[in-house]
């Protein structure tokens, strides 16, 4: 029970920032369907499609992400059905909706889009059809750690049969190299290899980095055609003339296909995803010093027995002492705001002085 109280100083308080990381591992076979497709969500407006690690229903289940796909106001609507056209103008509100959020607007009002290299100064080169990937935050934390993200898939085989030859896309040299001109946040380029990332060639994607949202430009998939040229793969819920061999992903972005049937086609392809997320942990640091003069005596009613300190055994010369076990942080007013435990009782004595460290994290 504190009767006297010492001030804490500007010299006695300073601040600190760690950055923990924790490594994310999505394997393929969970996001392909490992229940049953019980962990894949669809839902009736047929906008995005929602991944979670057990059946959605479960109690137990974690959302992991959503994934859904669109295109740039720019390149039209190619069908003449209304049908037809209700579908790729899903994709474009979704595409528009992501832009405006991730990437704003330009000097004229209108929706910027994800350009390729991140320099707005000129739209020549745009990614306009694209998949998007809207991690959790319940994996992302405060953000995903620069340099850590890759995607792989997977380009042998037959749906529902994977194997074979692989493709890793990743933010390679991010860790340096990131862009900071988003409304967003810190966002970086994938590229297929670090060679093509060294050089800046043919980016095939962005990754924004706050907001958990990764972008896989169409050409990603189109670029795997040679590999399955001749299976006869047909992605799943899309009509024949979309077979994978023959048509390139942004034909399938702007065709007929569904945004659902876009999702489950690039689940049947998806091989692994990895990074590590980044926790921001930030914290106040109070030194609170016990010179030689203070904190000697306690209020405690049992310090003292007969108006003899119990301590001192009865010894009119031994020095008085204590064994301080708690720190109270105290406002202005003198009102308790934290207290702090230590983990035994120290000794101290007008001999001594002490120095504590009390750590606040936030």
């Amino acid at each position: 029970m504190a009767t006297t109280f010492k001030t804490l100083l500007n010299q006695d308080i300073t601040s600190t920032k760690t950055l923990l990381h924790e490594a994310i591992p999505i394997t393929g076979s969970m996001v392909s369907g490992t229940y049953s497709d019980n962990n894949i969500k669809d839902y009736s407006h047929a906008m995005f499609q929602s991944v979670y690690d057990y059946p959605y229903l479960s109690s137990s289940a974690n959302h992991i992400f959503d994934i859904t796909a669109g295109f740039a106001t720019g390149s039209g609507l190619s069908a003449s059905a209304p049908a037809d056209i209700d579908l790729q103008r899903k994709k474009i509100n979704m595409y528009n909706t992501l832009a405006q959020q991730l990437v704003g607007y330009d000097a004229n009002g209108d929706i910027r889009a994800f350009d390729t290299d991140g320099d707005f100064s000129s739209t020549a080169a745009f990614h306009s059809s694209s998949v998007f990937f809207n991690f959790s935050r319940l994996l992302t934390k405060d953000e995903m750690k620069k340099g850590t993200f890759t995607i792989t898939f997977v380009t042998g085989g037959i749906s529902g049969s994977r194997g074979g030859t692989t493709q890793i896309y990743g933010d390679y040299g991010a860790a340096t190299s990131y862009k900071v001109n988003s409304p967003a946040g810190e966002y970086g380029i994938l590229y297929r290899n670090a060679n093509e990332a060294s050089a800046g060639l043919l980016p095939k994607g962005l990754i924004f980095y706050q907001a958990g949202v990764v972008l896989m430009t169409g050409s990603v998939f189109a670029d795997m055609t040679a590999a399955v040229a001749g299976s006869g793969f047909a992605w799943p819920g899309m009509s024949s003339d979309l077979n994978f061999a023959t048509a390139s992903f942004g034909t399938m972005l702007n065709s007929t296909a569904s945004i659902t049937d876009v999702s489950n086609g690039v689940r049947d392809q998806l091989y692994n995803i990895s990074f590590n997320n980044t926790t921001e942990l930030n914290s106040t640091i109070y030194f609170c010093r016990a010179n030689n003069n203070d904190f000697n005596y306690s209020a405690n009613p049992t310090y003292t027995s007969n108006s003899k300190i119990v301590v001192k055994d009865n010894n009119p010369n031994e020095v008085p002492k204590t064994y301080i076990t708690t720190i109270g942080l105290y406002s202005a007013d003198n009102e308790l705001l934290a207290v702090a435990k230590l983990s035994e009782p120290l000794k101290k004595t007008p001999n001594d002085e002490l120095t504590f460290r009390v750590r606040l994290d936030y």
